[in-house]
């Protein structure tokens, strides 16, 4: 969403896409909104569409507005060892993103607080980790902006397979679950709807699509994202200030 579907003043062109939307489903193509966002926050983007499919927290939670069709935690083991070592990093602010809501420290910045009630509309404030009796997608970390990379290699050592760092840039950084990401996610979309990953068109600007751009069959990279993003993909399209997503679709529905 951010960086990709949604301008810098997190919006769209509605009436666009309405239009687009409409197409789309004459010709029976499914609309996928796939991130590292909560699904409650993605929802409310698309409120008047009930038959999107959400690829959410970075593809562990595969939904409708109306049911659930799949999602993946962590172990309560995982979770404990995980926070053992991420709560030891003094220069990182955490939350813990869970299927009924997002956890945050009492004690975390202010900003880090207003910023995680922005994009996890259902977020519960603790005062510490051993409250939580949820299923864990992820930890969403926030580290100095200008050494993103350096804490995404961090957490890569001191993790190991107990977790993946992945990032899409900002200062913002998910650890997922080993193997749980958006391509997997469009994997399972594609069991239900019996399509191949190969039939299936993805756009990203940020780490944490290179897996999804990489193995669907055209992935399609924002003129906004970074090199090594715009080279792992198939084509690319115009910034996400320009509507790239939505004229890229505009483009493909016509083709014909």
């Amino acid at each position: 969403m951010d960086g990709t579907f949604l301008d810098d003043q997190k919006q769209y062109d509605h009436d666009y896409f309405d239009r687009l939307y409409t197409e789309m489903l004459r010709q029976h193509i499914q609309f996928v909104v796939a991130s590292g966002n909560q699904y409650e926050q993605l929802a409310s983007f698309f409120g008047d569409y009930p038959d999107i499919i959400y690829v959410a927290e970075n593809g562990a939670y595969l939904r409708t507005t109306q049911q659930v069709f799949n999602y993946s935690s962590f172990t309560p083991s995982r979770v404990k060892a995980i926070l053992a070592i991420l709560t030891r990093i003094s220069e990182i602010d955490l939350l813990v993103a869970g299927k009924k809501s997002a956890y945050v420290l009492k004690s975390a910045t202010p900003s880090f607080i207003d910023i995680s009630q922005l994009y996890y509309h259902q977020l519960t404030v603790i005062d510490q980790y051993d409250e939580i009796n949820d299923d864990v997608f992820k930890f969403g970390i926030s580290c100095p902006l200008d050494r993103t990379e350096e804490f995404v290699q961090r957490f890569h050592d001191a993790l190991g397979s107990l977790g993946t760092p992945t990032s899409s840039g900002h200062g913002d950084i998910d650890i997922i679950q080993p193997g749980i990401h958006k391509a997997n996610g469009l994997k399972h979309v594609g069991e239900l709807l019996t399509l191949d990953l190969s039939e299936m068109v993805a756009f990203g600007d940020g780490g944490n699509d290179l897996e999804m751009l990489q193995e669907v069959g055209l992935g399609v990279a924002m003129a906004n994202a970074p090199l090594n993003i715009q080279k792992a993909a198939n084509d690319l399209t115009g910034t996400n200030n320009e509507q790239g997503v939505l004229t890229y679709i505009d483009r493909l529905l016509h083709a014909n």
